[in-house]
């Protein structure tokens, strides 16, 4: 008989990090249940924010065993995930070496796990250069029986406040209709309307109500030249004595971005695990002379401003929780991708067939 009700969806989030996806799948609808990642970092930020359970487990290892009791109570079954990048991002494509060609079967690893799992719907978000690869192919390929779509998303259309392209993967075996992301967002979502309400704090000064509200401290030189930055502007609108040797240098030319502020009205630049250093991008607050705050990369990555990353009493490192924040896939990516699967499972529930 079909479903007279819209059937429980209930997933299970690989490479969960802090929970990003699951925690936008949950607000799209979906139950997850479970999170496996490497990282104990994971634990409290996945556990304290979604009513699910975390697993400190290398995906490598994992067994599609040690996931089925997680899909107990479902009505449509889903994998998903987002395996780490670092192979295929911009960043790292001139220092490939062992360690990160290491990483490569991790997608693979993912796809075995569909083979043997047979989940009804499966989801994978990764960087764009994911799709140039054999790795990628082979998922594809893992994907047999499934009807597949897949794009390159750019978040803001989606409203993801910042310039980020993602690859999207959607996959079903319940049929084809309406397999796609859907876009209900038409207005571009800005710096402005993300943080522009968050107390003034200084470089080196963390708020006392929320502290992951936290910029790091500048040096006499770097002030200088963030005060000496416009919103949307270069290194190049400094005076000379402020540039560094190596952007005067015809190399330098090639990397006008760092250095630089955000502007109010625009989306912000990609949030990456650096994006709490002024130098490293354009993480300089539109106004403030200092760098964005934890607190703002993590909301322009689309989390709550309540969305707790460690327990009280823990202290904040900015190269950990930078790592986490800037890892995570954005809350707003992760519930589309949730209202797109439930558009599908809907469009297709009269070819949905429960036993006896």
């Amino acid at each position: 008989m079909s479903y007279k009700h819209t059937p429980k969806i209930v997933g299970v989030d690989l490479f969960c990090g802090v929970g990003g996806l699951t925690h936008g799948l949950v607000r799209g609808g979906i139950d997850i249940t479970a999170g496996f990642d490497v990282d104990p970092s994971c634990k409290y930020p996945f556990e304290a924010n979604n009513a699910a359970t975390f697993i400190e487990r290398d995906v490598a290892n994992l067994t599609a065993e040690e996931i089925k009791p997680y899909f107990a109570d479902a009505d449509i079954t889903l994998l998903a995930g987002c395996a780490p990048c670092q192979p295929f991002s911009t960043y790292s494509r001139s220092r490939r070496n062992s360690e990160y060609e290491s990483q490569w079967p991790l997608v693979s690893a993912f796809g075995d796990l569909v083979k043997k799992l047979k989940p009804d719907l499966v989801t994978m978000e990764n960087v764009p250069q994911l799709a140039e690869h054999q790795v990628f192919e082979q998922f594809l390929k893992s994907l047999s029986g499934y009807k597949k779509w897949w794009a390159i998303i750019e978040c803001t259309s989606i409203g993801v406040p910042q310039t980020r392209k993602r690859l999207v993967l959607l996959a079903s075996r319940l049929g084809g209709k309406a397999l796609k992301l859907v876009r209900e967002t038409t207005q571009t979502i800005t710096v402005r309307q993300v943080i522009g309400e968050l107390p003034a704090i200084q470089a080196g000064e963390a708020h006392p109500s929320d502290k992951l509200h936290m910029a790091p401290s500048l040096s006499e030189l770097n002030l200088s030249r963030i005060r000496a930055s416009r919103p949307g502007g270069t290194w190049r609108d400094w005076p000379s004595e402020l540039q560094a040797a190596c952007h005067q240098r015809a190399t330098g030319a090639t990397y006008p971005s760092v250095y630089g502020r955000m502007e109010w009205d625009s989306p912000g630049p990609t949030i990456t695990t650096q994006c709490f250093g002024y130098g490293n991008g354009r993480f300089g607050h539109p106004e403030q002379d200092r760098a964005i705050s934890l607190r703002e990369a993590a909301m322009l990555q689309t989390f709550p401003a309540t969305y707790k990353f460690a327990p009280p009493d823990t202290p904040i490192r900015f190269n950990k929780m930078g790592r986490l924040i800037g890892n995570a896939v954005p809350v707003r990516l992760g519930e589309v991708i949730a209202q797109s699967l439930v558009a599908h499972v809907r469009a297709n529930d009269t070819t949905l067939v429960k036993g006896g």
